[in-house]
């Protein structure tokens, strides 16, 4: 059996993590020590989580991140079980719908913006008040590359991941000096919610790739875990990329 790491002392929060990204972060921070109450929506997903990274290390608190109750709830029990709550990585997100923009119905996009904007903003509040304000931590938000450029057929999403960067600007700068706030955004990661932009063709999508291949969650893993860490104790309000390179490629015919 691999031998736990030493705990590190510090505890985080990351929402939407039963799963895919969220799971693949919650793994990193573990990995170096770190406690962590990981949420979702699906009880027993998230229980199996648990299990699978550590229930002496690890909680979780089933709930959809848009509810306000839930974001309450989610930091208290963080707080009851740690004693304190150094780092939220708000990775929650929805995408249900794919199309053009012209056709998007008003309430899926009012559900987009609520999963994917406004309740980052309520977890952060939450835990700012609860910990953050008076001793400090950092925040991560979980962007995509779709906020930062044109988006086909999911417009809806990449809107709301501009929205995301725009939120991790305002933060950062009220926040500061106590919390630093960053994000990062994503390329294609191979998981359940991403899907539809590869299955079945992954090796076209992975070709327009410089680095020849699609995300796995490790990848936004490692990522989260340095700018949470205090190799990044002097960078805040920045969007990090992580896109295997497909950026490189924008503009060639």
């Amino acid at each position: 059996m691999t031998a736990q790491p030493e705990l590190s002392g510090k505890v985080a929060l990351v929402t939407g993590a039963s799963r895919g990204i969220g799971y693949g972060i919650a793994e990193a921070l573990v990995a170096r020590g770190d406690r962590v109450c990981i949420t979702g929506r699906n009880e027993d997903a998230l229980k199996e989580a648990v299990e699978a990274l550590g229930a002496d290390r690890v909680i979780g608190v089933a709930g959809k991140a848009h509810d306000e109750a839930h974001q309450a709830v989610a930091v208290e029990a963080t707080m009851e079980a740690f004693g304190r709550v150094d780092f939220l990585v708000n990775n929650a997100g929805t995408n249900p719908v794919f199309g053009p923009i012209a056709e998007l119905d008003l309430n899926v996009a009012r559900k987009v913006f609520e999963t994917n904007v406004v309740s980052a903003l309520g977890f952060a509040q939450q835990t700012w008040r609860a910990w953050q304000s008076e001793n400090g931590g950092a925040i991560v938000n979980i962007a995509s590359v779709a906020g930062l450029s044109a988006s086909p057929f999911i417009g809806a999403y990449g809107i709301s991941k501009a929205a995301m960067i725009s939120l991790t600007l305002q933060l950062a700068h009220e926040f500061a000096p106590m919390v630093r706030v960053n994000s990062i955004a994503p390329a294609v990661v191979k998981t359940k919610f991403a899907q539809a932009l590869y299955e079945g063709r992954e090796a076209e999508a992975a070709a327009a790739y410089p680095l020849a291949r699609l995300g796995v969650p490790s990848d936004i893993g490692g990522a989260a875990a340095f700018l949470t860490s205090d190799q990044s104790d002097w960078i805040t309000g920045q969007t990090l990329v992580v896109d295997g390179g497909i950026f490189l490629n924008a503009g060639v015919g």
